[in-house]
C-alpha cells in the first residue's frame, strides 16, 4: 500500500457499535466464582446479559465455547514485573533493544508515522515504544483465546466489574467478524499488535488501511487505533509527555502501572531523539 493511501485512510474511522458499554442492571448480573467449577453455569447466565447488551448469535456461540482459562487466573495473580524499580523494569522488558529497534522502524517508515502524528497528534516515539513493549513489535501477540481469557476474568470475583464490558466487547467483535472465538491474544484477553482490551478495541478501532474492517493483527490498523485511543483520552498535540507534562496523564490511561508509564515516556523520548 502506498503511503498516500495510508495517510488518506487514517481519517476514516471504522464505525463500531458502542452498545457494549450498556449498563446491565446489577439485579441481573451473573454470579462470579473463584474456581472453574461454576464457569459453565455462569456462561449460561452471562449469555442473557450479553443478549440484552446487543450480542448476536455468533458472539453467543463463542461464549458457549469459551473455556475456563487457568493460565489467565495464574497470570492475574502473579503480575510481579510491575513491582520492580524503574531501572529493573526497563532492564527485564528490554528497553534498550526496544529503543534501538524503534529508531530503525521510525527511520524505515517516516511518512507513516508522520501521517499518524498529523491526524492524532501522537509522536512516533510513544506509539513505537508501546508497540515494542506490548508485543516486541508484533513478534508475540499471545497464545490464549481472547474470548476464553476475558470471560474467565469477568467470571472471576476479583475484578468482575472491570472486565465485564470487555467481555461484552469481545463478543461483539466476534459478531462483527473482527475476531473469532479462536483468536489468540494475551493472558488478560488483550489482542493485536498493541494489546487492546476488547471493549477498547470495539470503541477506538480504526480501519487505517482502508480494507473495510478493523484488524488489530494488522500493524497499520493497530497503531492508528492506538493513536486514536490516546487522542480520545486527551492527548494534546505538541505538548510534552514526560512526568509532570500534560500528556503523561494520557499514558496513564493506557496502563495503570507507574513503572510502565515511566518506561514508555523515557523510551518514547529516546526513539524520537
Amino acid at each position: 500500500m502506498s503511503v498516500r493511501r495510508i495517510a488518506q485512510s487514517l481519517v476514516r474511522p471504522f464505525i463500531l457499535s458502542l452498545t457494549a458499554f450498556a449498563v446491565v442492571p446489577a439485579a441481573h448480573a451473573a454470579s462470579c466464582g473463584n474456581t472453574g467449577a461454576g464457569f459453565d453455569a455462569w456462561k449460561r447466565e452471562f449469555a442473557a446479559e450479553a443478549q440484552r447488551a446487543g450480542v448476536r448469535q455468533p458472539g453467543l456461540n463463542a461464549l458457549a465455547q469459551a473455556r475456563y482459562a487457568t493460565s489467565t487466573i495464574s497470570a492475574d495473580r502473579n503480575q510481579k514485573s510491575f513491582r520492580y524499580s524503574l531501572p529493573k523494569f526497563m532492564q527485564i522488558r528490554g528497553a534498550d533493544t526496544i529503543v534501538a529497534q524503534g529508531r530503525k522502524r521510525k527511520a524505515a517508515s517516516p511518512a507513516f508515522y508522520q501521517a499518524l502524528e498529523r491526524q492524532y497528534g501522537v509522536p512516533a516515539g510513544v506509539l513505537i515504544a508501546i508497540h515494542g513493549m506490548e508485543t516486541a513489535f508484533g513478534s508475540f501477540m499471545g497464545n490464549t483465546s481472547v474470548v476464553s481469557a476475558i470471560t474467565t476474568l469477568t467470571y472471576d470475583c476479583r475484578r468482575s466489574a472491570f472486565f465485564q464490558p470487555h467481555a461484552i466487547g469481545a463478543l461483539m467483535l466476534v459478531d462483527q467478524g473482527a475476531i473469532t472465538g479462536a483468536t489468540q491474544g494475551a493472558k488478560h484477553g488483550e489482542l493485536g499488535h498493541t494489546q487492546f482490551l476488547p471493549g477498547n478495541a470495539l470503541r477506538y478501532g480504526i480501519d487505517a488501511n482502508g480494507d473495510g474492517r478493523v484488524d488489530f493483527y494488522n500493524q497499520t490498523d493497530a497503531l492508528a487505533s492506538t493513536a486514536n485511543y490516546l487522542r480520545s483520552k486527551g492527548w494534546q498535540p505538541g505538548q510534552g509527555y514526560q512526568e509532570g507534562q500534560p500528556n503523561f496523564a494520557v499514558i496513564k490511561e493506557w496502563n495503570a502501572a507507574t513503572v510502565y508509564q515511566q518506561a514508555i515516556a523515557i523510551m518514547g523520548a529516546r526513539i524520537d531523539g
